[in-house]
């Protein structure tokens, strides 16, 4: 059977480690690169919901999208939550790949995985800034904000948009997976009308009605959780021998009332 380390070298194959960015951390999180593997659970983050859903499955290993060690981490204990989580996953022999900001930037990942959701066509790269090959934009066919507002809640599965009204008509649109605000400007300069992207503050949204750009804010998890079907399936096409299944703890934990 393949060891996790097999499973690390192909995924970087399919999103190269150097097309993170340089504050992520991306790669195996924790656990024994030449464990065997028989069982992998997909999810968005390394959650204490998805450790508990991953040893009661029997997995070895979970491929996540968010680090499990995001920022230093001085210390593992059970005095903050990432020390609980990491206790979470190796005490029950668990293993954890993240692959993030790579993800996001690799060709097939999650930013074009969200414009081919919106039905983008003639898709470009954004290739530009310190973020380069993040924002992905294209072309959808010409109508109004308040027919395009639907439709992306509904290939998104969105419970709720935020959004600020550009003023404009839809039909150049960028996307973001996750948090993108930063490149109003840059989207407005590509001569976009309307950005989808998430984690948008009162000031960005106050800027963009201003740059007359439409601004969508479809949620973080909405935005980069379908990327978790392409994860599984090329791990599954890849790896036939080894069960490959998608979490179903883990949700949006963002609720709107």
């Amino acid at each position: 059977m393949p060891a996790v380390n097999d499973i690390l070298t192909y995924l970087f194959s399919v999103a190269p480690e150097h097309y993170k960015m340089d504050w992520d951390n991306v790669g195996l999180m924790c656990g024994h690169s030449d464990r065997k593997v028989t069982k992998i659970l997909v999810a968005l983050d390394a959650s204490l919901a998805v450790a508990e859903e991953a040893k009661v499955l029997g997995c070895e290993l979970a491929v996540v999208h968010h680090p499990l060690i995001f920022l230093t981490t001085p210390t593992v204990s059970d005095a903050t939550i990432t020390g609980k989580r990491l206790l979470a996953f190796l005490e029950n022999g668990l293993s954890v790949i993240s692959m993030h900001t790579n993800l996001d930037c690799a060709p097939g990942g999650v930013n074009d995985i969200l414009a081919d959701r919106l039905g983008l066509k003639n898709v470009e790269v954004l290739p530009d800034g310190e973020m380069a090959h993040l924002v992905r934009y294209g072309e959808v066919e010409p109508q109004t904000l308040a027919e395009f507002l639907p439709f992306v809640k509904k290939q998104l599965a969105c419970e709720g948009l935020r959004y600020t009204d550009g003023g404009r008509q839809v039909h150049r649109v960028a996307v973001g997976g996750g948090a993108c605000g930063d490149y109003l400007t840059q989207i407005t300069a590509l001569g976009c009308d309307t950005f989808v992207t998430a984690d948008i503050g009162y000031h960005r949204f106050a800027d963009a009605g201003e740059l007359g750009l439409n601004l969508i804010d479809a949620g973080h998890f909405e935005t980069e959780n379908p990327v978790c079907t392409y994860l599984a399936e090329k791990i599954r096409a890849a790896f036939p021998e080894i069960e490959v299944v998608e979490s179903k703890a883990h949700a949006d934990c963002i609720k709107f009332a």
